[in-house]
């Protein structure tokens, strides 16, 4: 049986614990490439402003370009705000790395 580590509103977690480990995001993103950009392209990583964004968006990019995929960082940018600029620069995807409304430590 295979585990399901998120839906339409993503990875969820505290920081550090399992699942959201750096090993854990380099592999998942390993692991969305193929998926969402079999044939290569980009992706765009948007995140908010909490410290452990760099950390994971360090983990994606290697695990987007270890797949093939180019990965192109926006720096802290609202999730509406990554939508219209993935469309914008044609990527196939884009990520946004968020906490939401949880505490700033998470």
């Amino acid at each position: 049986m295979s585990r399901k580590y998120f839906g339409t509103d993503g990875v969820r977690g505290r920081v550090g614990e399992p699942p959201l480990t750096v090993d854990f995001v380099l592999r998942l993103a390993s692991a969305a490439a193929r998926v969402l950009a079999p044939e290569g392209g980009s992706v765009l990583i948007g995140k908010d402003t909490r410290l452990s964004g760099y950390m994971f968006e360090a983990a994606l990019e290697a695990g987007f370009v270890a797949a093939g995929v180019d990965a192109m960082l926006i720096g802290p940018l609202p999730t509406p705000g990554v939508a219209y600029m993935t469309r914008h620069f044609g990527c196939k995807f884009g990520v946004v790395i968020s906490a939401s409304h949880n505490p700033y430590h998470d």
